[in-house]
Formats: structure tokens, sequence, C-alpha cells
């Protein structure tokens, strides 16, 4: 393994994405060809490696089609422990941390579904864990008290006054609820999890209608009205909403269920989502729209009440797949087509945290 960072190791827009597709539908051959031009250039397992590039993205996409080998998985462990060790180590500074420290995208969520996804257990899983319930003990910064997955950055890293909260599943708390909840329905609970999937779930009901929230708003004597935006899996109410129903789910709480999947109906038969959505794409577009709503029904004791929009998210996702520009995952045809076949025979939707 090397610390190169060739864009082809990316699961997002690389080969890992396309060969993900082709393991999927049984086409090994393809999905061999892909392998070699995304391990061509090396394969990261430095500092920048996560679920979506590098070893663990090498790793999550191999073990679709059964064992990644040991090397690829011993290079993973140690991406995990040093990413541990480092967020052991800025806790301790009593510093904020940055999105990519805790998020699905960049950071220890991410690494923690990959830790789920396996077939056997690892020991890591539950350090992974213990960390993610750690953020929802808030920290003191600047004489004031703050939830502890604050960013004292904006969502691009940019500068912003205060600082921010993320409610995103790809990089917002979301995700590390999603990965609390899927544990916990794999009967690994830890101390404090159930109190920690409790924090998150509270302050998304109250600020999850929003991308992110200033201080300023997180301050303010009421919560930030709803705001016309697009409901995507990585960003909005939809990925918050499923996030929300696995909470339901692992700590049998029928109430909250009910609610995750009013606001999943809600949004996805808005008149206005149309205008909303402006392509196919599995991240922000009717591909993510359509494998969230399916995993959702699939969990709902009334199914029933999402077959209108599934019917209608297939449509418009066949009707604009050929818009897609890109080849890869996320944004582009093969993360469409994961979609649009509507299969998930090898796990792939659990890169998303919706499984």
């Amino acid at each position: 393994m090397t610390a190169t960072v060739p864009r082809t190791q990316d699961l997002s827009e690389g080969p890992l994405g396309v060969a993900l597709w082709h393991i999927e539908r049984g086409d090994l051959g393809a999905a061999r060809s892909s392998l070699a031009q995304a391990v061509a250039g090396g394969v990261s397992a430095g500092g920048n490696a996560s679920l979506f590039h590098g070893a663990p993205a090498l790793e999550f996409v191999l073990s679709r089609a059964g064992s990644p080998g040991r090397h690829v998985r011993d290079a993973v462990d140690r991406v995990i422990r040093t990413r541990l060790a480092a967020a052991r180590q800025r806790l301790e500074s009593g510093d904020l941390p940055h999105l990519a420290e805790f998020d699905l995208i960049r950071g220890l969520s991410g690494l923690g579904a990959l830790l789920l996804a396996r077939e056997n257990a690892s020991p890591l899983v539950e350090d992974v864990l213990a960390y993610l319930v750690s953020l929802s003990v808030p920290i003191r910064s600047g004489g004031r008290e703050l939830p502890g997955w604050w960013s004292p950055v904006g969502p691009g890293g940019e500068d912003l006054e205060g600082g921010h909260g993320n409610n995103g599943m790809a990089h917002g708390i979301a995700g590390p609820l999603a990965v609390l909840a899927l544990a916990a329905r794999h009967d690994i609970r830890l101390p404090g999890q159930d109190d920690a999937i409790e924090v998150f779930a509270q302050w998304l009901n109250r600020y999850g209608r929003c991308y992110w929230i200033t201080h300023d708003e997180m301050t303010a004597s009421t919560a930030p009205a709803r705001k016309p935006a697009r409901p995507s899996w990585c960003y909005g109410e939809v990925g918050i909403a499923r996030a929300q129903q696995l909470a339901a789910l692992a700590q049998s709480d029928p109430a909250r269920r009910r609610e995750a999947e009013d606001t999943l109906v809600r949004c996805l038969s808005d008149p206005a989502l149309p205008g909303r959505i402006s392509d196919a794409s599995l991240c922000h577009g009717w591909a993510g729209l359509l494998t969230v709503a399916r995993a959702a029904a699939a969990d709902s004791p009334t199914p029933g009440r999402l077959a209108p929009v599934i019917d209608d998210l297939t449509q418009r996702l066949a009707a604009d797949l050929d818009q897609l520009d890109k080849t890869g995952f996320m944004e582009g045809h093969a993360g469409a087509r994961l979609a649009l076949d509507g299969t998930d025979t090898t796990g792939w939707t659990r890169a998303l945290l919706i499984n």
C-alpha cells in the first residue's frame, strides 16, 4: 500500500464505483477491468483514506464480491486506528472537530459503516462507536457550550463566525446517528449509545429541516423555519428522515418511525419536488431519493404509503438517466443504474448508511 492520491481510487467518481455496479449485476469480468484501473496508481492508506477513498473504499468494493484479502483489511485497520488516535488527541485538547473527522464521506462514520459491513465482527467496531457516542457530549469552546460535533468552520471549510452544526447524511450528524442505529440493529450496543442516538435524533427534530445551522440560529429562541431546498440523500430531509427511521427502529419507537415516514411521504410527494431536483444522480438526484424510499418502505409496516412515490421516482430516474455526463457512483451513471435496477444483492447501499 502507498500513500499516493490518484483519483482513480475514489469510490465516489472513479472506476471503483463503476466496479461496484458491475459486481452488483454479476459481470465480474468488467468489474476486474475497472478494479485494475482503480489500483494501477497505488492505493492510499494515509490520512486521506476513507470509505470513499483509498484502501477502505477498495475493501468495500472487493467485499461485495467476496473477501478483499488480508493485506487490504490489515491496511484498513491501520487507517482506522490512526484516525481514532487523532480523534482522541483532538478530544483531549478540547478542540472542536472538523467534518472530515466524523462524517460519512471522509471520516469515522464511513469507516464505521465499513466495519459493520464486514462478515466477521471487528473489535474496532466498538472503538468507532465509542468515538461516535463521544460526539453527543457537549464541548466548551471560547466560553460557550457547543454540541460535540460542532464544526469551528463553515460547511466547506471556509471561515464562518461561530462555526456551524451540519445536519446532512453525507457530512453531518445524521451520519453518526445512522451508524449508531444500524449497529444497534446488529445487536451491538455500548454504554451511552442509546443516549447518543436520542441526543442526535432530538437535534434533528429541531434543526433537521436545514442543511446546517449557524451559532446565531442555534441560540435563537425558536428553531429556524424550513427553507425551500433540495431534499436529497446527501443533504436535506430525505436522508435525515431515513436516519430518524433507523433510530426509531433501533429504539422501538413507533411514534418517531411514523414521523420519519410521514416526512418522507411529504417530501417525495411535494409538487415542487421536480423543480428542486436537477439530475438523476445518487448523491443529490432521483437515484438517491428512490434508493432511500425503497429502504424506508422495506422497514415500514405500511410500505404501500411509499409505493406511489417509488413508482414516480423510478419513472423520473429512467427519463433523466441518459443526461448524466459522469460515469461514477455518486454523481454518475453507475450509481444511477444501481438505483434503477433496484437490487441490493451485494449490500452496496451500505455505503449510503441507509442499510
